[in-house]
């Protein structure tokens, strides 16, 4: 698998030590040393994903994150501090698709921007049909966009994925677990709230009077069902 990563992180030491390890497993690797450098980039190439950290001066990533979801879904995963569950939280509320927590190791790295590419691959190249119905939601699968009232939903990548795949299993109960594994490419981790972020931040941007509503089973998962 080869993609075209950017590098947003002012620890340069760490940043070319990453650039190296993707480089040798076959990816492409450029380095932005700061959030506005960053945001320039992305502008003007296209990064087939972005590893954002949190700390960084001038713009954190928090702040940087923010400025890319205003132009583009490209995928994201956020780097964060050891066990800091609002770093983790926030950025998932903002539009990251996936985190990892600082130390880490470079294989699970490796493997959390495998899955995050396999995903928007095979999205991208799904053979199914071109639009599926709930109540008043509209998702045309050609163009991964999502229409409620006809109104455009503004959903990142990951969003998109989630809401698309509750849509086609309307009225059924889905777990976590299948979550995790079919959207995220792994596994439920203990303690892991990064589906409950995104079918949050889901749920903000469907209108209350909705005809669909995304359920919560308490203890067994999600049901995206029609009122």
């Amino acid at each position: 698998m080869s993609a075209n990563i950017l590098i947003i992180d002012d620890d340069l030491d760490l940043a070319e030590l990453l650039g190296e390890y993707l480089t040798s497993e076959g990816f492409s690797c450029d380095h932005a040393e700061n959030g506005l450098i960053g945001l320039d980039k992305v502008k003007q190439h296209p990064y087939d994903l972005v590893l954002l950290d949190v700390m960084m001066p001038q713009l954190d990533g928090f702040e940087t994150l923010k400025k890319l979801r205003q132009f583009s879904k490209m995928p994201v995963l956020m780097l964060t501090a050891r066990g800091d569950d609002y770093d983790r939280i926030l950025g998932l509320e903002l539009g990251a698709d996936d985190y990892l927590p600082k130390p880490f190791n470079h294989r699970e790295l490796l493997a959390r921007i495998k899955a995050i590419l396999r995903r928007f691959e095979y999205a991208s190249i799904q053979q199914q049909e071109a639009i599926s119905r709930a109540g008043n939601l509209v998702i045309d699968h050609n163009t991964h966009t999502a229409h409620l009232d006809g109104e455009a939903i503004e959903l990142t990548g990951t969003e998109y994925q989630f809401l698309s795949y509750l849509t086609q299993h309307l009225g059924q109960l889905i777990s976590k677990e299948t979550l995790s594994e079919e959207i995220l490419g792994r596994r439920l981790m203990q303690y892991d709230r990064s589906i409950d972020m995104h079918i949050s931040n889901i749920r903000r941007k469907l209108k209350a009077d909705s005809q669909i509503q995304i359920k919560t089973v308490r203890g067994a998962g999600y049901r995206l069902v029609t009122i």
